[in-house]
């Protein structure tokens, strides 16, 4: 929960002091400005409260937002308010979260837009999406985001999804063990797997594989040392988040992967 909080106040830190034109900003996600990606984040913090307190009602509202589509919803109050007005919303929107979560059932299954999660697994999620949405905004502003050991969280996430990266694409399922091994901030090695495991290997820096997984940056673009045909089916893919497949985010020049 402590490190939820940590990454929510850093990026309020980042926002809070930008002007209104600011926060029109378009980021390097594709027609979102930096007010579209806390407003994203502020709506599903709303539905993640609702999700542990009345599990029914969020139900309702699930089927209402599959239905809307290709309509994004998450976007239309930040497009509605001014950036202060969305800042404070978030806060509270945050606030009732971390409520929730500390009186809930630390046994309990949270369901979510994909399979029920346990409660720690949800906090995660909210982690990793907040970083995700983040990254955007410190790479709209052109600000240094410096990593921290928060970032274990973001990179754990993105190996447990590698079976619904494979899914949600449309690739062969692959139950191949794979051997991630990465370079935490403090030059800590994070690992999982074993390193003799069949389906080969991903090794490098914690940060770059957190921005693959996110979708962030282009595996071409990081140093990642990927390995044997189902690290590299996987990491083509990978995608840490709930939902469709992601676009990612093309190459630095034409000889970039694009996923």
């Amino acid at each position: 929960m402590s490190d939820l909080i940590a990454e929510h106040a850093e990026l309020d830190t980042l926002v809070a002091g930008i002007g209104e034109a600011s926060w029109k900003s378009v980021t390097p996600a594709e027609g979102w400005t930096i007010a579209d990606s806390i407003g994203h984040l502020d709506f599903f913090d709303e539905r993640a409260r609702l999700a542990l307190v009345d599990p029914e009602t969020f139900a309702a509202d699930r089927e209402r937002l599959i239905a809307s589509a290709p309509h994004d919803p998450s976007v239309d109050f930040a497009r509605a308010v001014s950036g202060s007005e969305l800042l404070a919303h978030w806060r509270d929107q945050r606030r009732e979260l971390v409520a929730a979560a500390s009186a809930a059932d630390p046994q309990a299954r949270v369901p979510w837009y994909g399979p029920a999660m346990s409660l720690r697994s949800f906090l995660t999620a909210r982690l990793m999406e907040t970083w995700a949405h983040g990254q955007d905004v410190f790479d709209t502003l052109g600000r240094d985001r410096q990593p921290t050991d928060r970032l274990r969280h973001v990179c754990h996430i993105g190996v447990q999804a590698r079976p619904y990266s494979l899914l949600v694409n449309r690739r062969p399922a692959d139950t191949t063990e794979i051997y991630v091994s990465l370079s935490g901030p403090d030059g800590t090695d994070w690992t999982w797997g074993s390193p003799t495991a069949p389906g080969g290997r991903v090794v490098g820096d914690a940060l770059e594989f957190a921005l693959v997984v996110v979708q962030r940056r282009n595996l071409g673009d990081t140093a990642l040392a990927v390995e044997g045909e189902s690290a590299r089916n996987w990491m083509d893919v990978a995608q840490a988040f709930a939902g469709p497949p992601g676009p990612g985010r093309r190459g630095s020049d034409s000889n970039r992967r694009n996923p």
